[in-house]
């Protein structure tokens, strides 16, 4: 009998991934959709003809293989990161992108982790983060959060002291707490993450980063200072770009190289490549509704803490609230009356992404009646 055979027949799967269910929120088509914190916002329509004629003009060229090395998008991209930065600014040398968010941890693991290696982060934090260390062998690891789901930095710092790990991934804000990361508490990790003992890189997610509230720095700045320190973004969420799958990261030359040994050839087609850029020439426009949905999160998390629900504090567009002693009750008595929301985090909590005036009325009502049936 084969191995494969012995482990649970055909297809001949890797026998730690039977059983496992693809990961995905549900797709459900409902009329208030708040579950997967997208942008409610769509671009305009000069946003939009742009966008058809960059890719009109790359479909011109499909017999030709991309730009493998997506110069002109890593300049566009290096130019809007650099407004995070400092005065440092980001050289186009220093970006990597790829086909969102997802495709770039993916890479990073596939670059600095792998077997014998360990991933490290702290939860609750991004579902996705162990589904990454598992397709790439990658040990995984999970420390907590305190209570408030902040950073206990003496703990952190211990259990990378322990583990030494090859990655550590930090979202912020985190996903899905919306809990955003002190600069201290990215430069202590760095620090351990890169010592005689261990050697690191140390991963601040921020897919999420520009619906931060006002004083609330970018890792983008901590750059310059720490040769191991990595820091994502994506076009999906404040851009309102999630059909797009475009991510990228600003880090030093030397990690942006490697994972070039890594990456798929072309991996970035000629029609994403263009449609980003032309996305870029609009950022004012795109971004122009972030202050909207900053506003509307937080009249979100004052109503709800009005109402007697635990909110936690958030730099995101999305809000985690809590109580339940049965959370899936609740989501389903909001989906019931045409609002989806997550079901996701630490039991007893849901999560909520922020939308448009009146999506955000009909997730008030629909919770007033459901907490109103359950009381």
């Amino acid at each position: 009998m084969s191995a494969a055979t012995a482990a649970g027949g055909w297809p001949p799967l890797r026998e730690e991934l039977h059983g496992i269910e693809p990961y995905g929120a549900p797709q459900l088509d409902v009329p208030v959709q708040l579950n997967v914190n997208e942008n409610p916002y769509g671009p305009s329509e000069a946003c939009i003809a742009d966008i058809a004629a960059a890719a009109a003009a790359a479909a011109a060229t499909l017999n030709r293989y991309p730009d493998r090395e997506f110069v002109a998008l890593r300049t566009a991209l290096a130019a809007y990161l650099s407004r995070d930065a400092g005065s440092g600014g980001v050289e186009p040398a220093q970006v990597w992108a790829a086909n969102g968010s997802n495709e770039i941890m993916l890479q990073l693991l596939q670059a600095f982790g792998g077997p014998g290696r360990t991933a490290v982060s702290f939860a609750p934090t991004y579902s996705m983060y162990p589904e990454y260390a598992r397709d790439t062998n990658t040990r995984w690891v999970a420390g907590r959060r305190a209570d408030d789901f902040a950073l206990d930095l003496d703990a952190a710092r211990d259990l990378v002291r322990t583990e030494q790990p090859s990655v550590i991934l930090l979202p912020s804000p985190n996903n899905p707490t919306g809990t955003a990361l002190p600069p201290e508490a990215v430069g202590v990790l760095c620090e351990a993450a890169d010592g005689d003992d261990v050697s690191g890189i140390v991963v601040v997610d921020e897919a999420y980063g520009e619906f931060r509230r006002a004083g609330v720095p970018s890792a983008l700045e901590l750059l310059p200072s720490y040769r191991n320190l990595v820091v994502t973004r994506t076009m999906s969420k404040a851009f309102a770009g999630a059909g797009l799958r475009l991510g990228y990261l600003a880090a030093a030359p030397e990690i942006c190289d490697a994972i070039r040994v890594v990456r798929l050839p072309y991996h970035l087609s000629a029609v994403t490549q263009a449609v980003a850029l032309a996305a870029l020439d609009h950022a004012p426009e795109l971004l122009g509704r972030v202050d909207d949905l900053r506003r509307e999160r937080d009249a979100l998390v004052g109503w709800l803490r009005a109402e007697g629900y635990d909110v936690a504090d958030s730099d995101a567009n999305f809000v985690l609230f809590g109580r339940f002693a049965d959370r899936h009750a609740v989501w389903q008595g909001l989906l019931d009356r045409g609002v989806l929301i997550r079901e996701t985090g630490p039991d007893g909590w849901l999560r909520v992404s922020v939308g448009t005036p009146d999506e955000m009325a009909a997730f008030r009502a629909a919770l007033t009646e459901v907490d109103g049936e359950r009381a």
